[in-house]
């Protein structure tokens, strides 16, 4: 079950906790997360008391983004075990919750190997509910050690390839402390740019139909004080036609084994764009994004959101012209089919590099991703699942 109650934090966005985080009222423990679904309007907390609610919270897009999606799949776990319900059914609900952002499967595959693992160790239902937070902890301190270092990776990549420095950097989607256990992937790499006086534009997608460019990387940048300007995605082409972008950086949500990506949908024309105008195309991600168990992009699923998305306008924090919160104003005639897949996948020919926690690809190969595969599994303590 999750209930709602409105927060007002003031000043730059704080770190991850905004986004989720454990709790434990005399009621029993909970997770709270900050439903993105109503951003940037208000700032609305949904608790949640049981795994159905979270997985709601995960198919509405309330709770997002790839890294955070992971955490949300561990907290998920130990939630169900602390609250006595029956953890390898939270499991199945969870892991298929979303199909193609991989960490989420990976995150709930952590923390139930976790608990399973103590309960064969012949711990009490208690000790192993503690076994499955104790995890998720983990993982969440992990990602955000990852993204301080792909942000540092990233600029120095940036630095590299634009020694002239002042960049104009071109996104789509958000990626950045609404998606992770730090200050993101994609974004957190802008924001150190930024930080280094080196950010001269940040090019903001408006990423339709949900519009987490607008409403998300938006809120982000305006709080942290950025130089950035929203467009609408059609709008691409003419900016790198007029030499306004020097780069692209975006996020992934699955890696395959050859290196494909699987982003928001509208990335792989991006990158079609920026291989045609010569500008770098930079994918973003933990390694925890990679998935070698996908051979190829044609491999990776590809989720399929409703067509309501795409011909209805939703209006989800605010009653308008009559229209209640949660609804939608019809654009489209009655009866539209609508083709509407979240994602879309870039091969990997068009990806100048992809910046991990471990250091950055490029070219992008499949024996460049088996390789950084088999050192992140052996050099950062993670379980290989």
């Amino acid at each position: 079950m999750a209930d709602q109650h409105p927060v007002s934090p003031e000043g730059p966005i704080p770190p991850i906790s905004l986004a989720l985080r454990w709790e434990e009222p005399p009621e029993g423990p909970v997770l709270v997360l900050l439903d993105q679904t109503r951003l940037p309007a208000e700032e609305v907390e949904l608790v949640c008391t049981d795994v159905p609610a979270l997985v709601e919270a995960i198919r509405s897009l309330a709770v997002r983004g790839a890294p955070l999606l992971g955490l949300a799949g561990a907290y998920g776990i130990a939630l169900a075990a602390a609250r006595g319900f029956d953890v390898d059914e939270a499991a199945e609900s969870l892991a298929h919750a979303r199909p193609t952002a991989v960490n989420l499967g990976y995150g709930v595959r952590r923390a139930v190997a976790a608990y399973h693992g103590a309960i064969r160790d012949d711990a009490d239902d208690a000790q192993a509910a503690a076994a499955a937070l104790a995890e998720a902890r983990a993982l969440h301190r992990e990602d955000a050690v990852a993204s301080d270092r792909m942000a540092a990776h990233g600029q120095a990549l940036l630095d590299e390839l634009l020694p002239a420095g002042g960049h104009r950097i071109l996104t789509h989607c958000n990626t950045g402390a609404l998606v992770s256990g730090g200050e993101g992937t994609a974004l957190a790499v802008v924001k150190a740019v930024h930080r280094a006086g080196q950010l001269r534009r940040l090019w903001v997608d408006e990423t339709r139909p949900l519009l987490q460019g607008a409403r998300l990387t938006a809120y982000e940048a305006a709080r942290a004080g950025m130089a950035y300007t929203l467009l609408a995605d059609n709008a691409a082409g003419s900016l790198f036609a007029a030499g306004e972008v020097d780069a692209v950086l975006i996020g992934a949500d699955r890696i395959a084994a050859d290196g494909s990506v699987a982003n928001k949908v509208g990335s792989y024309p991006l990158a079609v764009l920026a291989r045609y105008h010569h500008v770098p195309f930079v994918v973003v991600a933990p390694t925890t994004t990679v998935d070698p168990a996908t051979p190829d992009g044609a491999s990776i699923e590809v989720e399929q959101r409703p067509g309501h998305e795409v011909t209805d306008i939703t209006i989800p924090y605010a009653p308008i012209a009559g229209h209640e919160a949660g609804t939608g104003v019809p654009v489209a005639p009655l009866g539209t089919q609508a083709h509407n897949p979240a994602f879309d996948v870039t091969p990997p020919e068009l990806v100048t590099a992809i910046v991990t926690e471990e250091g950055v690809i490029s070219p992008v190969t499949a024996d460049g991703i088996a390789e950084l595969w088999a050192r992140s599994r052996s050099g950062n303590g993670m379980m290989s699942i």
